[in-house]
Formats: structure tokens, sequence, C-alpha cells
């Protein structure tokens, strides 16, 4: 069987080179459908993977408190913009001393400023740096990590030093402290000199934004020093107990609601996001893209099918006399058919092959342009192979059984 199988991918290669052009504007095709598979679900696991290392680091333990910039309603059949107010300073430090949930720790924070820059020695930055206020509880409820020296301590905030943490870029090739020991090293933002006491882990880039440049400094510093009218605070919490999130997630919004002063019939003018609704979400939108990267994919490789398909019709036509006299030799309807099934097969293999690589490339550079980590698709490159090889047995089916029925003599006849 293995013998028969061997001789039969002999034959195919040797009919694909005969009829190269043709074959290879068919494998064109089916590698155009399989690079447009792959190409998507490539980019749709690259995007699920950034999102989730993005917001699982987070735990699914913590929530936040931030304004939804607007929300819409309906009023006699029309659409009413409804602006939510900003989390003022006042309300978010009055939200963090009344909420006592038991096992919950708040964090505070802001950002500053997205256009700072930052001096080291005679170097400086361009002005592209993040600087955010923050508490001694905004690290951990955030999920970012250090990996030279420590966080921010109640003393630290208490106590309004002048010291920064920063992200990984500055310890970079091109970093502002690259070749040196970052830590007790002065930085100097808008004239302020700031100690630096510790480097983030490297969080990589979001949608083309670097979450590794920015510096981190202590609320009360930040706000004497950045006083921009119409500053929006965030609130973060993280349940120590996993169990009890839903009564804090309840409990912070009775809080909310109080601080904002809403009476019982109004709607929030504040949103409350958890951070495995996030992931929930990301894996909605994951699933409909991959949905749509099939639909696309279906539809290019129905061409591919149906190219396919007739360039196998075609080559049984051509070869009617050679069915002929291995009919008349001996062979078999089931060797016949075999031969043309396998000769279809190698094709749509192909094509697959050539369109898999050509997926991983279109999906490797787009997430080079995006600023994402790259992730080899292993479940894109499976249902590639899958598909193709299911183009291939539909394809083949009637050309192999039409060659297979052909009557040997009227086949000697066929000029």
């Amino acid at each position: 069987m293995i013998g028969l199988f061997k001789e039969n991918v002999k034959i195919a290669l040797g009919s694909i080179r005969t009829q190269l052009l043709r074959t290879v504007l068919t494998v064109i095709i089916i590698a155009i459908g399989i690079t447009a598979l792959v190409g998507i679900l490539t980019v749709v696991t690259a995007i699920e993977y950034n999102l989730n290392s993005s917001f699982a680091s987070m735990g699914s333990n913590t929530f936040n408190i931030n304004q939804y910039e607007f929300k819409n309603r309906r009023r006699g059949g029309g659409e009413v913009e409804k602006i939510n107010p900003i989390i003022t300073y006042t309300e978010a430090k009055t939200f963090k001393d009344k909420f006592n949930y038991p096992f919950t720790q708040t964090s505070l924070s802001f950002v500053a400023t997205s256009a700072a820059e930052v001096k080291f020695e005679n170097k400086k930055t361009d002005p592209e740096i993040s600087v955010l206020g923050i508490d001694e509880y905004f690290l951990n409820n955030s999920g970012l990590e250090i990996t030279q020296g420590r966080s921010f301590n109640t003393f630290d905030i208490s106590n309004n030093i002048y010291a920064c943490i920063v992200g990984s870029d500055f310890v970079s090739e091109d970093g502002l402290l690259r070749d040196v020991n970052p830590i007790n090293k002065i930085l100097t933002i808008r004239g302020a000199k700031f100690k630096v006491i510790g480097v983030l882990k490297e969080k990589g880039s979001t949608f083309g934004n670097s979450q590794d440049l920015r510096v981190m400094i202590p609320i009360q510093v930040a706000r004497s020093m950045f006083s921009a009218p119409n500053i929006n605070y965030s609130l973060s919490m993280m349940v120590l107990k996993k169990e009890f999130l839903d009564e804090a997630v309840d409990e912070a919004t009775v809080t909310m609601r109080k601080v904002r002063k809403l009476n019982p019939v109004e709607e929030n003018n504040f949103g409350i996001s958890r951070s495995d609704d996030l992931l929930n979400r990301i894996a909605n939108l994951t699933g409909f893209l991959n949905v749509s990267a099939w639909v696309i994919g279906i539809i290019t490789i129905l061409g591919s099918s149906i190219a396919l398909m007739n360039i196998m019709i075609v080559s049984v036509t051509e070869r009617t006399r050679e069915i002929g006299v291995r009919k008349s030799l001996g062979a078999k309807k089931s060797t016949i058919a075999i031969q043309f099934f396998v000769e279809t097969l190698t094709i749509g293999q192909i094509g697959g092959i050539f369109g898999i690589i050509f997926g991983i490339l279109a999906g490797f550079f787009i997430c080079l342009a995006a600023g994402w980590d790259f992730v080899i698709p292993w479940g894109a490159m499976m249902a590639a192979f899958t598909t193709s090889f299911i183009v291939a047995l539909v394809s083949g089916l009637y050309p192999a059984i039409k060659a297979s029925q052909l009557d040997p003599i009227e086949a000697l006849r066929y000029e």
C-alpha cells in the first residue's frame, strides 16, 4: 500500500511538471485563500495575547472606578449625549476615606502629563514621557512588577518624597539610564529633581502606545507640579479574597453614589470596570474576529476549490487515452481514482504550505508595525492544514470518480 502511494505521488509530481503553468496558477489561488485565513488568525492571536497580557496581570480580583466619557440614551426617538463629570481629587479622596470594605486596598492615581521632558546629567528625552501621580497601592493593584529597586511605601507617600519609579525603556539600549545602575540616580522633571528608587518590568506596547515610557511619582508631589484644570482621577481596588469581589463592587457603587450625591432614581454618572469583565470582553471580541477570519477565508477558499476542481477535470480529459491504456493493462477503478485523488491532494497541500508561510509572514509584519508581541499561531497553522486538505478532498472527489468510470475502449479511441 505504501509503495502504491509513493508511485502515485511520483505520477502526480510528473503530471504537475507537464502542466506547470496551470498548476502554479492553481497553487497561487489556493495559497491566497490560505494566506488570508492564516494572516487574519495570526493577527487575532496576537491581539488576544497582547490584550490578555495587559489586563490579566491585574488578576481577576480587581476593579476600577473611572469616568465614562459619555453614554447614549434614547429620548423621544433621538439620541441624547450624556457626559459624565470627571472624578475630581476631592471626590476620589472622599471615596477612598469612606470605602472601608474588608480585605480591600484602594489606590488613587492620575496622569499628570503625557508630554514631559526628563533630564539626566547632560542628556534628555524627547517630550513624550508620561508622568503618573500614584500612591503606595498603585503598582500592586495594576499588576506591575519591579525588576530593580523597590516600590513606594506608606512613608514615601505620606511624606511626599521626591523619588520616582521609571519604566523599562529608561534602562534599554537607547534609554536615558543605559549603561549605569539606575537606582539612586537623579532625574529632572520640570526643574524638580527625583531620585530613582525602582525600575518597572517591561510591559511592551498596546496598540502602538508604549507602556514603558513613563515615570511614576508620589501623587501629592505630582499635584503640586501639574496643576492643569479638570484633571481626572482614577480609583483602583483590589480585593484580597476573590470570593468578596461581588460584594465589594456593590459597596463601592453605593459609596461612589453617595460621594456624587445621586438620588435613588438617578443613573450612575461614573463607570465601574472589573478585570474579569475586561477579559470576557476581549474573549468575545477575539471570538468575533475569529469568525470573521473564517468567513473571509472560506469565501476565498471556495474560489480555490473551484479552480482546483477545474484543473483536475481538464487533466482527466487530457489524459483520457492514458487512462484507457492503464485500464486495458488491468488497472482497477480504485487505482485510477486514487491516482487522480493523490494528485489533487498534492497540489492542495503545496498551496496550503505556501499559504501558511505567507500568512504567518503577513501576520508577523502587521504585528511588527503595530508594536505587538508576535505569537506563533499553532491553531491557525493546524486550521490551514486541515482546510487545504478538505479543499483537496472536495475538489478531487468528482474528477477522481470521473476518471475511474471511463470506458477503456472509448478512452483508447479518444483523440
